[in-house]
């Protein structure tokens, strides 16, 4: 496994040990010890969610406010998403500033080795994606179940977070729900 530090502290890209042959392959996805040792954090999820979505879907920007403030293990299994990670901690030196990657399901690199990302989103963070190709299958633990009274939620495209997102040729596909996202400078 190896652990990519971001400009946003306690953001982590991960990328687990993928053993792979002309079967197929095997990867942990999650071992406690050793992701606490990663994240620094007693990791105690209490649920997994998976999405399917088509191209052009956007979710998010999503958050829960404490105590329900979730930590995120977020990877891809099929398809291509843009995975972003957005600094709303208040005391934050790096508060609205984001991070982002693509994540792609395990496969076979350039050099022939199996390689996959898994993205940590800590608490405190508000997290979106976009999804790059048609059936993409998305998946996340968190560390707190959730809480429609905590349930929180940014404009996508706020022109002040700065978010570059992929063009994708298509309209982006946003549910009702988050087209009445606040602003960043409208949370409290």
């Amino acid at each position: 496994m190896t652990i990519e530090k971001t400009t946003i502290n306690g953001v982590k890209i991960i990328r687990p040990k993928v053993f792979g042959d002309e079967r197929g392959f095997f990867v942990e996805s999650f071992e406690q010890s050793r992701y606490k040792e990663v994240t620094g954090q007693d990791l105690n999820f209490v649920q997994d969610n998976i999405s399917r979505s088509k191209k052009g879907v956007l979710r998010g920007l999503h958050f829960q406010r404490d105590p329900h403030a979730q930590g995120k293990l977020v990877s891809v299994l099929s398809g291509r998403v843009f995975d972003v990670a957005l600094d709303i901690r208040p005391d934050s030196p790096t508060y609205g500033q984001y991070e982002s990657l693509e994540l792609t399901p395990p496969q076979v690199d350039e050099d022939g080795n199996w390689q996959w990302v898994q993205f940590w989103v800590p608490p405190g963070m508000a997290h979106g994606y976009l999804t790059l190709e048609d059936d993409t299958t998305f998946t996340y633990k968190t560390t707190d179940v959730y809480a429609p009274e905590s349930d929180g939620g940014i404009m996508w495209n706020d022109p002040d977070m700065g978010i570059v997102w992929p063009d994708i040729d298509d309209q982006v596909i946003v549910s009702q729900k988050d087209q009445q996202n606040p602003l960043l400078k409208d949370i409290k």
